[in-house]
């Protein structure tokens, strides 16, 4: 009896150690949620400056310290696809205070590459999506095909001897294509290019037959006539060019890719401190300028839930696995 009595003493002690463990631990992350940020911010940014993902960076980072009176610096780190980058993150302490925004090429990276320096679900948090935009298939005006039908036709009649214009092997714009080659069996060449840019000037010079690229970057083009709309990659018309149809409209169904950016985070970080982020980062995104300055690029705002988020960041690692597989694409 004086043993059970013994035993249930320490169960009481242990449940009362226990609770006080854990309202210690509450307490504490309270206090650490309470002072963040306590210093300033880092953004990496793992491309080039004046980029999409760039200026979304900039407009959050903005936001954040006018909200939490820190200076936010975007810190751009381009290289090895958003690998360089990627990596400082992952390497980064899990306190808040060092944060990503990267484009949708994320998801691609595990499928291009054998040795990944890095785990994307394991190694890194998602905070949330935080845009959302069309790329555009375009050609030029020496192009007999006007529409998406077209383009599929000739492909299947002649396979092999219509060709595209990307912003580069493996880039958002050249996975569109990987993507409709994929679901419709054509076959297509690949011309890639080192950027939206170049690939626009060498369709517009007649080198190239077809040119895949963001819809803020090819409709200047289409809007002066240099070149000519065939359709846009996401399941609903871009603001941008609503007269635009899309490739599920065209005849391709279920087809939908619009390259993102999102917003992540070391695995790690304390649950309350992303709560913290996500609630500003949405704040930020319903701001009317901000919302202003995306919609004149074309770009519309998500702002989804990390749950949701890291939903579709899985989704779109198992899908770009099998494109890059069936597709063979390689990186010299």
């Amino acid at each position: 009896m004086k043993g059970d009595r013994g035993q249930v003493a320490g169960w009481i002690f242990a449940g009362t150690a226990l609770v006080i463990s854990g309202g210690a631990l509450a307490q504490q992350l309270a206090v650490n949620v309470a002072g963040y940020p306590s210093r300033p911010i880092r953004v990496i940014v793992p491309q080039s400056p004046g980029a999409s993902t760039d200026l979304t960076a900039r407009l959050i980072a903005r936001s954040l310290s006018d909200a939490w009176k820190q200076p936010v610096v975007v810190d751009n780190r381009p290289g090895a696809g958003t690998i360089i980058g990627t990596e400082l993150v992952v390497r980064a302490a899990p306190d808040g205070h060092t944060l990503m925004v990267v484009a949708s090429g994320i998801t691609v990276n595990p499928s291009m590459h054998k040795r990944m320096p890095y785990d994307t679900e394991r190694d890194l948090a998602p905070v949330s999506q935080l845009t959302r935009f069309s790329n555009l298939l375009a050609a030029h005006p020496s192009f007999a095909g006007t529409n998406l039908q077209d383009v599929l036709a000739m492909a299947k009649a002649r396979p092999g001897t219509i060709n595209f214009a990307s912003a580069g092997l493996a880039s958002g714009t050249h996975m569109s294509m990987e993507l409709l080659k994929a679901m419709t069996g054509i076959d297509l060449v690949h011309i890639p290019y080192t950027g939206g840019g170049p690939a626009v000037t060498a369709t517009i010079g007649g080198q190239v037959q077809l040119n895949i690229g963001t819809t803020v970057g090819v409709l200047p083009h289409v809007r002066s006539g240099k070149l000519r709309a065939i359709a846009v990659t996401t399941a609903a018309r871009s603001p941008a060019a609503p007269e635009v149809p899309t490739f599920a409209e065209s005849g391709v169904t279920g087809y939908d890719h619009g390259p993102w950016n999102g917003l992540f985070a070391p695995a790690k970080t304390p649950p309350a401190v992303l709560a913290k982020i996500h609630g500003e980062v949405v704040r930020a995104l319903q701001s009317p300028d901000v919302r202003k300055v995306f919609a004149n690029e074309g770009v519309e705002v998500v702002a989804s839930s990390p749950e949701l988020f890291a939903g579709m960041v899985r989704t779109e690692l198992a899908m770009w696995a099998k494109v890059v597989k069936a597709a063979g694409i390689k990186l010299e």
